[in-house]
């Protein structure tokens, strides 16, 4: 197989981008929360009923600013996921499908912004950070295969000027045929040997199929994807290897999707603050009231906001804070939303009821990678006290 001369498929992705992201906090926070609720508040049910995938209100986000504030800065390398986790939860006050498509967006971007492959982040970056360009990561199956729940489901083998890769991924979102993924794949016949790159959706081999139909999150635009001997060129690949550079990204990667949960469980309590106008005198009989999830709520962001603060920390007890952080945010979601439900009552259980809903999405929160039962056995297993 010749490959040497063959171009990388990224270079079509590229956009005349030139404008440094916004990066002033109380504007990009600002500028988002006024999307969210003049344009993405009326399409909530569409995206929620109606599978509708919310691009236009992604690619808006991009440009007020939201996907470029957590690159790590030149010289000293630093990065600070805070505003990027804030302007996720605004979303996902409205809607958790768009937080969960701004994170797919914000990861992908945290891969190619904290790459040695300043080619790759020159190239496709800037539009990235936009929102001219749009993707997602399909580093679930890796994560999984790389603290023993799976085994890697890509393979890769060596050629001229890249790799030939193939085999599928069951779930990548935020994709579509010109999107781009992040992924990694296991070297054939070297097992301990991961590569990971950046993959063109409209690739020669690439095929998206449409799956499974969700009980929430169906707006994802999630996809089974298929590589059949795909050609990654050296051009496009972000770490090869792969394992420090992939501990290296790991507590961002898992912090950035906070802004999922605290939005959710925000609105959570607020649905049940809005009950008590007219309930009060029957649901203050619910074990849980709003201002005991507002504590527990203020406990869990004061963690993360310190943790995002500084994500490429390497002391010893750093990573299993963070795993500890979002195992709790995961938990907290499903129980706001349960009591939410229970506050709301019968408005809550029609199928335009936003507790409901609510419900639904939280149990998302609970099983993205990392999901529960994949956090919890990291903490049991010493996972969580390798250092990056």
């Amino acid at each position: 197989m010749t490959t040497t001369n063959q171009p990388s498929l990224l270079a079509t992705q590229t956009e005349a981008v030139d404008a440094r992201p916004l990066t002033d906090t109380a504007t990009v926070l600002d500028r988002v929360r006024a999307i969210a609720r003049t344009d993405l508040a009326p399409l909530v049910t569409a995206i929620d009923q109606h599978a509708h995938y919310p691009a236009a209100i992604l690619r808006a986000f991009g440009a007020a600013g939201a996907y470029g504030t957590h690159f790590p800065e030149p010289p000293t390398g630093a990065a600070d996921l805070r505003t990027a986790i804030a302007a996720m939860s605004i979303a996902s006050e409205q809607c958790l499908s768009t937080s969960f498509c701004m994170w797919c967006q914000s990861a992908l971007g945290w891969y190619i912004a904290t790459s040695d492959n300043a080619a790759l982040r020159q190239r496709l970056l800037p539009g990235i950070a936009r929102g001219a360009i749009l993707g997602g990561t399909g580093l679930s199956n890796p994560m999984k295969a790389l603290t023993g729940v799976e085994h890697f489901k890509l393979k890769g083998r060596k050629v001229d000027g890249g790799y030939v890769v193939k085999g599928a991924l069951p779930w990548v979102s935020n994709i579509e045929a010109d999107h781009l993924f992040g992924t990694a794949f296991e070297v054939e016949g070297e097992p301990n040997h991961h590569v990971m790159a950046v993959i063109a959706c409209n690739a020669p081999g690439v095929k998206l199929v449409e799956s499974a139909t969700f009980v929430a999150l169906d707006g994802t635009r999630t996809f089974s994807v298929q590589l059949r001997d795909v050609f990654v060129p050296a051009t496009d690949i972000l770490a090869d290897p792969a394992a420090a550079y992939i501990k290296h990204i790991r507590a961002g990667f898992i912090l950035l999707q906070a802004g999922m949960g605290l939005g959710l469980i925000r609105n959570c309590i607020d649905v049940m603050r809005a009950e008590q106008r007219s309930l009060l005198h029957v649901n203050r009989y619910i074990e849980r009231q709003p201002e005991d999830l507002e504590a527990a709520l203020s406990e869990a962001e004061t963690e993360v906001q310190q943790l995002a603060a500084t994500p490429f920390a390497r002391e010893q007890d750093y990573f299993r804070r963070v795993l500890e952080a979002r195992l709790k945010l995961g938990d907290l979601a499903v129980e706001a939303a349960h009591f939410a439900m229970l506050h709301q009552g019968a408005r809550g259980y029609v199928k335009s009821g936003v507790a409901q809903r609510r419900l639904r999405e939280a149990y998302f929160v609970a099983i993205v990678t990392p999901a529960t039962k994949h956090l919890r056995k990291m903490l049991a297993d010493g996972s969580a006290t390798v250092p990056a």
